[in-house]
C-alpha cells in the first residue's frame, strides 16, 4: 500500500517518465516482436493446453535409474504426513525412532505425531500471544507487530521445535494416541485457530492501551489459552498423560509384560537419550548469501516461548558435505531440509538439475545462482526429510544422496527421494548433526556471538 501511494504521488507530481509506466508506446515496443512462426504458434498452443512439467521433462534420464548406495542407514516403515505441514515433526521423530527400535529390539515402530503436534500448537499459541504482550508499546503497523499478526502460528517447523517439545513433553507410541482426520489435513482448522488468536491479540493490545499491567495481560492470556486448549482437544484429542504399553513382534504378540509410562518416562526409556537434543547437536546451513564460518540466530524462529531459536553455523558446501558423510558412515541418519519442489520428478522421486528444461520451452534462461535465489526469495528451506544414504566416487566424494520422506510408501521411490550431488549443492539448506561428527574448527565457531536476524529473514521459512 505504501509503495502504491508513493507511486501515485510521483504521478501527481509529474515525475513519472515515459518509460517508467506501461504507456501505449512501451506496450507497442513489447508487443511488436514480429509474426509468430508456425513452430512458435504450435508451442503456445501446447503450453496453454498442457502441463509445463510434462512439456519440459527430460526423457530417460539415466541417473534416475541408479538406486544403489554404498553408504546407507537401513530404515523400516515409511510415514505419511498426509495433507499437513508437519514434515519437520515426522523427520525429527523418524531420526529418534531408529534409536527406539534398536533399544526395543523391534523392526518396526512409530511414535504418535498428533501427541507432539498438540503441544506444538499450544506452545506456538502462547509464543504468539506473549509476543503481542512484549510488543504492546509498538505501533500496530510496525514491522514486528505486523509480522506477528500475519504469522500467529503454523503447522510448519524446524528441528529445534522437535528437540524442545520432546524434551519437555516426551513421546508416546502411535497406537496410544493415533492420528485424527484434522491432524492429517490441518489447513481448515488452523484458519479458525489463527482467527481466534488474532482476536485475543487485538484484545490484549486494547487492554494495554487502557492501562492494564503486564501481569494483568498475562493473566488474561492464560484465561484465553483455555479456549485454545479446548479447540485443540476437539481437533486432536486430549493429550495422553499416562499409558500402559509393551512392544509387539511381527505377529502382534507382546514382547514382555506391559509397563506403566508417562510420555516423558517412555521417551527416556526407549530413546535412552545420552545426549541433549539441543546442546549435543549442531545445525549446519549452506547460505551463500551470507558470509561462511559465522553463526546466525533467527528471532522468533522457535516453537516455545522458553525454547531455542533456530541457531546455525553457516558453512561452505564443501565443508558441510563431509560432516554429513561421516554421520552416515557411522550409521546415524540426520534431520535434513531443502527446497524440495525444485526440479523434482515426483513419479520417480528423483531430484536432478537435468530433470526439466524450462528455458528451452520459454525461449529464455533461468540463470540465478543459489545466493541470488535466496536474496530474491525464489528459494528457501521448504521441506524436511531424513538423510539416510550417500554414494561416493573413488576419491570419496558424494555423487548422490537419499532421504526418507514422509509422503507415504507409495510416493516417489518406495517412499524415498534420490538427489544428485549437484542438486544437493543447489537446493540443500540444513542438516542437523551430532557434535562428534564436526571438526573442531566448526565447533570452535559456536563460541562466537551469533548474528541475530529478524523473524522476516528469508531463512525463517519453516519446513512443511
Amino acid at each position: 500500500m505504501q509503495a502504491k501511494l508513493f507511486f501515485l504521488g510521483l504521478m501527481c507530481c509529474g515525475i513519472v517518465h515515459a518509460q517508467q509506466a506501461l504507456t501505449p508506446e512501451v506496450l507497442n515496443q513489447l508487443s511488436n516482436q514480429g509474426e509468430a512462426t508456425p513452430a512458435e504458434r504450435a508451442l503456445r498452443n501446447a503450453i496453454q493446453a498442457g502441463s509445463i512439467s510434462k512439456l519440459t521433462a527430460v526423457p530417460n534420464n539415466p541417473k534416475a535409474r541408479d538406486t544403489w548406495f554404498a553408504v546407507e542407514v537401513k530404515n523400516s516403515g515409511i510415514t505419511n504426513q498426509e495433507s499437513s505441514g508437519r514434515c519437520w515433526l515426522f523427520t525429527g521423530t523418524n531420526v529418534l525412532r531408529q534409536r527406539a527400535m534398536k533399544n526395543l529390539k523391534i523392526e518396526n515402530f512409530m511414535f504418535s505425531h498428533v501427541y507432539t503436534f498438540f503441544y506444538d500448537q499450544l506452545e506456538k499459541s502462547n509464543l504468539f500471544l506473549q509476543g503481542i504482550i512484549d510488543t504492546r508499546r509498538q505501533p500496530i503497523d510496525s514491522q514486528q507487530v505486523q509480522w506477528l499478526m500475519q504469522n500467529p502460528l503454523s503447522d510448519g517447523g524446524t528441528y529445534t521445535g522437535v528437540a524442545d517439545l520432546v524434551t519437555k513433553y516426551g513421546l508416546v507410541p502411535k497406537d496410544v494416541m493415533p492420528e485424527t482426520t484434522i491432524a492429517n489435513s490441518t489447513s481448515e482448522f488452523n484458519s479458525h485457530l489463527k482467527r481466534k488468536l488474532r482476536e485475543i491479540a487485538i484484545n490484549l493490545r486494547e487492554k494495554s492501551e487502557a492501562g492494564a499491567t503486564v501481569k494483568q495481560l498475562e493473566a488474561y492470556k492464560v484465561a484465553e489459552l483455555k479456549t485454545v486448549y479446548r479447540m485443540l482437544t476437539m481437533a486432536y484429542g486430549e493429550p495422553v498423560k499416562e499409558f500402559t504399553w509393551a512392544p509387539k513382534d511381527k505377529k502382534g504378540k507382546l514382547m514382555g509384560e506391559p509397563k506403566r509410562y508417562t510420555p516423558l518416562s517412555f521417551y527416556r526409556e526407549v530413546c535412552a537419550p545420552e545426549e541433549d537434543l539441543n546442546q549435543d547437536y549442531v545445525m549446519l546451513m549452506n547460505d551463500p548469501s551470507r558470509p561462511y564460518n559465522k553463526v546466525y540466530e533467527i528471532d522468533m524462529d522457535r516453537h516455545m516461548y522458553d525454547g531455542h531459536n533456530w541457531l546455525y553455523v553457516n558453512l561452505d558446501i564443501d565443508d558441510l558435505s563431509p560432516i554429513a558423510v561421516a554421520s552416515l558412515k557411522d550409521g546415524v541418519p540426520m534431520y535434513f531440509s531443502c527446497d524440495v519442489g525444485k526440479q523434482l520428478d515426483r513419479q520417480t522421486g528423483f531430484l536432478s538439475m537435468d530433470n526439466f528444461d524450462y528455458g528451452s520451452l520459454f525461449g529464455t534462461t533461468f540463470g540465478m545462482n543459489k545466493r541470488q535465489r535466496i536474496q530474491t526469495r525464489d528459494s528457501g528451506s521448504s521441506h524436511a526429510m531424513t538423510l539416510v544414504a550417500v554414494d561416493l566416487d573413488q576419491e570419496g566424494k558424494p555423487t548422490k544422496w537419499k532421504v526418507e520422506n514422509s509422503w507415504g510408501e507409495k510416493n516417489s521411490y518406495q517412499g524415498h527421494m534420490i538427489m544428485t550431488d549437484e542438486w544437493f549443492r543447489e537446493y540443500m539448506f540444513r542438516v542437523v548433526v551430532n557434535r562428534r561428527y564436526c571438526p573442531q574448527q566448526v565447533l570452535d565457531l559456536l563460541r562466537q556471538k551469533p548474528t541475530r536476524l529478524p523473524a522476516w529473514d528469508p531463512m525463517f521459512m519453516e519446513e512443511e
